[in-house]
């Protein structure tokens, strides 16, 4: 069976370098080494001078106003079937993406504003802060470390064993880009690139850059995420990524289904045989929920690429996450059906490591390292189904993954 995803996202794990087509344009958008901040930045195909089959694309720059949003940046990509609302204030993240104008993927948080890390302190509420901000569709978690706040012990600069409280899903979500770039490059269609520079630096402490790039051409209802991890140390360093990819409605509903070639199944917490047994199944909306967290692996195709997803309940609405496993072995399921008001969320979490504090991470030897100089590659394709023929073709390329393979239930 053939696998729609591209051949780039391999070329990024394995190494290769990507080839890439004449530049229609090439801007920086953001950077703070060159002092550059284009607050009016926008480009379409009609300032280009492009047109591609009646898609328009655009992209465009905003800066909120008021409240705890004062000051954030959002960055607007529309390839003229996905709208794609990137955050450079928030790591690189992604507020929402709208599929054909109609669709909105994402989850209604609490939250309503696009909060500047200005506003948060990570160590408030126990190391639980970072919930404060917390309303994207895609936010990374890490990449120093991620997931449930606690102590850990670390060698301090002194060569001594000491201990640190590490918040809840790291620091790199709260931190603005250094730099933003975006491309166009021309073809039939044309491909968008937005690269972002996040910098999580500390004095006697660790020192690791991450690199993003969000690639999509005109008119597709896809789009990749790779990203570069780089130690630029002087030693050994610690490093962990989740991403906590999040759904709420239209797509989460009562009887919406998650999709994916598991291998071996863990809950978070001892659970009750049912709730095991349904774990692929969401409820509606119940206020005091409580949320219910799995640890899975994923079984690959031949080229070592896993599919996972999630569809509602008649199967007329999807979306899929596409991933290697050498460097993304994990993936969590968080099923978090509360109440709308609570919000009625579920996320799907490839990551480097499960989100236990790092403490419990690092003894089950899950906490991987980078040496002086060393980077690492990571790449996701997402893809939106918003038509029952292409949710039914991403299940069949969920089956013939798993290929009548059994899951192992811990």
């Amino acid at each position: 069976m053939k696998y729609s995803l591209s051949l780039a996202l391999l070329s990024t794990v394995l190494g290769a370098p990507r080839l890439q087509a004449k530049a229609l344009l090439q801007k920086a958008v953001i950077d703070s080494a060159h002092q550059v901040d284009d607050l009016a930045f926008q480009v379409s195909q009609a300032t280009l001078g492009r047109t591609y089959s009646g898609k328009n694309f655009s992209m465009t720059r905003q800066q909120l106003k008021g409240g705890l949003q004062d000051g954030t940046t959002l960055l607007t990509v529309d390839n003229g079937a996905l709208k794609i609302v990137l955050i450079p204030t928030r790591g690189m993240g992604i507020l929402d993406v709208v599929a054909n104008g109609q669709v909105r993927y994402g989850w209604d948080s609490p939250i309503k504003e696009v909060v500047h890390p200005k506003f948060i302190n990570l160590h408030d509420r126990g190391g639980l802060g970072w919930l404060e901000g917390f309303n994207e569709f895609l936010v990374r978690c890490g990449v120093e470390y991620a997931g449930s706040p606690g102590v850990d012990k670390f060698i301090n600069n002194r060569g001594k064993e000491d201990s640190s409280a590490l918040t809840l899903h790291g620091r790199i979500a709260n931190i603005p880009a250094s730099k933003v770039e975006v491309l166009v490059e021309a073809g039939n269609p044309a491909t968008i690139r937005v690269r972002g520079e996040v910098r999580e630096l500390t004095f006697l402490g660790p020192k690791l850059i991450l690199t993003t790039e969000l690639v999509t051409q005109v008119g597709s209802s896809s789009f990749e995420v790779h990203d570069t991890i780089t130690n630029v140390g002087s030693g050994d360093q610690e490093y962990q990524l989740v991403y906590h990819t999040n759904f709420g409605t239209p797509l989460l509903e009562a009887g919406a289904q998650f999709v994916a070639p598991i291998k071996s199944l863990q809950p978070r917490e001892p659970m009750q045989p049912d709730a095991l047994e349904r774990y692929t199944t969401y409820q509606g909306p119940a206020p005091r929920f409580v949320e219910e967290v799995f640890f899975m692996t994923p079984y690959a195709n031949a080229e070592g690429i896993t599919t996972v997803g999630l569809t509602n309940r008649d199967k007329s609405l999807g979306a899929s996450l596409s991933f290697p496993i050498q460097h993304l072995p994990y993936l969590s399921l968080w099923k978090n059906t509360a109440s709308v008001e609570d919000g009625y969320v579920t996320g799907i979490e490839p990551g480097t490591s499960y989100p236990n504090n790092r403490s419990v991470e690092r003894a089950a030897g899950r906490v991987p390292v980078l040496k002086a100089g060393e980077s690492v590659a990571l790449s996701i394709k997402f893809s939106f189904h918003t038509t029952p023929q292409s949710v039914a073709t991403m299940i069949r390329e969920v089956e013939a993954i798993k290929d009548g393979r059994a899951t192992e239930m811990k």
